[in-house]
């Protein structure tokens, strides 16, 4: 039986100088610490590199010029020498139990495909704005289910998750060609695998930009559908029709208020009524609600 103290840490960076050292720092600091930290420099332009160096063999610090995120985090699950690889972002720290709590569900838990645990989400200024919680399946939920009915789903993202190094391989790593959501892409595909535990305790915690979402509407929206349709087979087939649908009217809703928040009223309508005509019993009356407030000019 593999030893699940075996833990790789995997860190994508990207121009990432104001950051890395207490991304770094927050690793070295566990409770309970991994067999190495690898930090995948994707081409970064600023110091962040250069500041990397005082850690000496402490990590492991590969160079590889800019291809992206999913590209940098594949970089770095290739490399790994542990069982298991946890993310961090740049710009996410951990709290000192994270790996040891989750290194628990994985011995508890032998069908565990990934985990996940409770986040923190703070401002720039380090405020907390909100606890991102667990998952709370109901009736015949699945995490796989779930994830499709709600994309956000697992806390903490690609800062909070753990999964086998091996199953990551098989799976083929993170998808390059998503420029957005290529972390629920992968969460799907392990949901697809077996089972998902989390830790109920805030372990990470997750820094919210300020920059309006309205810039990055159009790339969050496409690859939120091409992340719906590319994984549609991995449902059971009594899933595919209906409920898909639901989960993809659901979206588009969700995808309508933000188009309405950044004043793109007609982008907000027509999601809208995609929606309706994809799951009108189900969401007619919110759709609805949602027309009656978009012509008074409420906020949503």
């Amino acid at each position: 039986m593999r030893d699940p103290k075996r833990v790789s840490v995997v860190i994508p960076l990207y121009n990432g100088a104001w950051c890395i050292e207490r991304a770094v720092n927050s690793v070295l600091a566990q409770h309970q610490p991994p067999l190495e930290i690898i930090v995948v420099n994707d081409g970064s332009q600023d110091n962040g590199p250069a500041l990397l160096k005082h850690y000496g063999d402490q990590i492991r610090v590969i160079h590889k010029a800019n291809q992206g995120l999913s590209a940098a985090r594949n970089t770095g699950i290739r490399a790994a020498l542990g069982d298991y690889v946890a993310f961090l972002d740049a710009d996410d720290y951990w709290l000192e139990d994270k790996l040891a709590a989750q290194v628990a569900l994985f011995q508890a838990n032998p069908n565990l495909t990934f985990c996940g645990c409770a986040a923190k989400v703070v401002d720039q200024d380090d405020r907390e704005l909100q606890v991102w919680p667990c998952p709370n399946l109901t009736g015949e939920q699945t995490i796989l289910s779930a994830i499709f009915a709600q994309l956000g789903l697992v806390p903490g993202s690609g800062s909070g998750v753990m999964a086998p190094t091996q199953l990551l391989l098989q799976l083929g790593g993170f998808d390059r060609e998503l420029k957005a959501l290529e972390d629920v892409d992968m969460w799907l595909r392990l949901a697809s695998q077996g089972e998902f535990a989390c830790v109920e305790l805030p372990q990470v915690v997750i820094l919210r930009h300020t920059d309006s979402m309205s810039g990055s509407l159009d790339l969050m929206r496409q690859h939120a559908i091409k992340v719906l349709q590319k994984n549609r087979h991995l449902l059971p087939t009594k899933l595919r029709g209906r409920y898909w649908q639901h989960c993809y009217a659901g979206m588009l809703i969700d995808y309508a208020k933000w188009a309405y928040r950044a004043k793109r009223s007609a982008q907000a309508r027509r999601d809208l009524l995609h929606a309706l005509r994809l799951a009108p019993l189900r969401y007619g009356k919110l759709i609805a609600s949602l027309f009656v407030a978009m012509s008074a000019h409420k906020p949503i």
